[in-house]
């Protein structure tokens, strides 16, 4: 698949995800002088959107970069990919688009949906912290959000063998969407990679850099 095209889609669009990209630039540079480096905790675990993440590279993050800085960035930008996979499955698979259908149906009879709604720089992250040693949780809103609704939903009826190779036939094309928008989200970030870059040593740098100086003083004092 030709890296910054969608099957399916009109050939405008790399222009289309030009302004997406450069829409969520903007909102992050706007977002980016609130953020405090106090903000953010400790992680134990990784984060599927950042870790290793080709679009974190095109942005020219490096590791030096804090974990929330990124994050807000980033899942601003996979709002565009869920967007495209989105539309692509509803134009082009059915079948897909009827199971993500139920999927959605039973999601939605939850009673508390907490992860919906949320800022991008928050969408993605851990529902609950880390809990601490000897203090455990009476509940937690992972623990909430995972209730299963008063009525028990319908059980779908089972796929024949042909519906289940056919299905997985259209997960493949979805990821290719998937992966042929990242390839255009990379190259539409190019020519922002400085401005990002500016910003980070105007609003982040001097942040950590004063928290290190903080930790020094307070290791020889």
């Amino acid at each position: 698949m030709d890296p910054g095209r969608v099957a399916g889609y009109p050939p405008t669009m790399e222009q289309t995800i030009d302004g997406r990209v450069r829409s969520a630039v903007d909102a992050w540079l706007r977002w980016l002088p609130r953020w405090e480096v106090g903000d953010g905790r400790s992680r134990t675990k990784l984060c599927r959107t950042c870790f290793g993440s080709p679009v974190a590279k095109a942005a020219g993050f490096d590791a030096d970069v804090p974990h929330a800085v990124q994050h807000a960035l980033l899942q601003r930008l996979k709002r565009i990919v869920d967007d495209e996979v989105a539309h692509y499955t509803e134009r082009n698979l059915p079948l897909l688009r009827k199971e993500l259908g139920a999927i959605d149906r039973r999601k939605a009879a939850r009673p508390y949906r907490p992860t919906e709604g949320l800022p991008p720089e928050y969408e993605g992250l851990e529902l609950d912290p880390d809990p601490e040693p000897g203090s455990p949780f009476l509940f937690t809103i992972a623990e909430l959000a995972a209730q299963e609704p008063a009525e028990p939903q319908p059980e779908l009826p089972p796929l024949s063998e042909a519906a289940k190779q056919a299905l997985r036939s259209e997960v493949a094309l979805a990821d290719g969407c998937a992966t042929s928008t990242g390839f255009a989200i990379c190259a539409a970030l190019e020519p922002h990679r400085e401005q990002l870059a500016q910003a980070i040593r105007r609003h982040v740098e001097p942040q950590v850099q004063a928290l290190l100086d903080e930790l020094t003083r307070e290791l020889f004092a």
